[in-house]
């Protein structure tokens, strides 16, 4: 038998994800990727997920430093908008941004998908030392975390 995974990751409880979902914020360079990201550590197999931007941004060195912390590498994030994404065909579209729910509801007010909003703050706004940029980001990124282990369900491999 296989050997388990590295106890970050976890199998989702069965039945309770679905197949695919789409994380949506302003410029894909914050929100969006991060929220991907952990979805991704969260349940390494059997959730697609992707991220977009209402707009296309460029990558944020925060985001990285805070994400290494997790042992998650987003370096080589290259944002993108929805329309630059090849598959649109998700079960569920969340909307980090109050710009990114109007733009997802426009985009699938004629598809079987579900879109959700999760007001997110928007760490690029905090002003101050490099610590207090960096727990802000750190903020945004617990959130998320603690609200995809809530909606997916998340369960801790036993013997973890």
């Amino acid at each position: 038998m296989a050997a388990a995974p590295a106890p970050a990751f976890a199998m989702p409880a069965e039945g309770r994800p679905p197949g695919s979902v789409l994380f949506v914020c302003g410029m894909n360079t914050v929100r969006s990727p991060i929220a991907a990201a952990l979805a991704r550590q969260l349940f390494p197999r059997g959730l697609y997920v992707a991220s977009a931007g209402v707009r296309k941004g460029t990558a944020d060195p925060f985001v990285t430093a805070v994400m290494e912390e997790r042992g998650l590498d987003l370096a080589r994030h290259k944002p993108q908008t929805i329309e630059d994404l090849e598959d649109t065909n998700f079960d569920v579209v969340i909307t980090l941004s109050p710009e990114a729910h109007h733009r997802a509801l426009e985009l699938t007010r004629t598809m079987a998908v579900s879109v959700e909003y999760w007001p997110t703050a928007d760490p690029t706004l905090v002003s101050g030392t490099r610590d207090q940029i960096l727990d802000a980001y750190r903020a945004v990124r617990d959130q998320l975390a603690a609200r995809i282990k809530e909606r997916f369900d998340w369960r801790p491999l036993s013997g973890d």
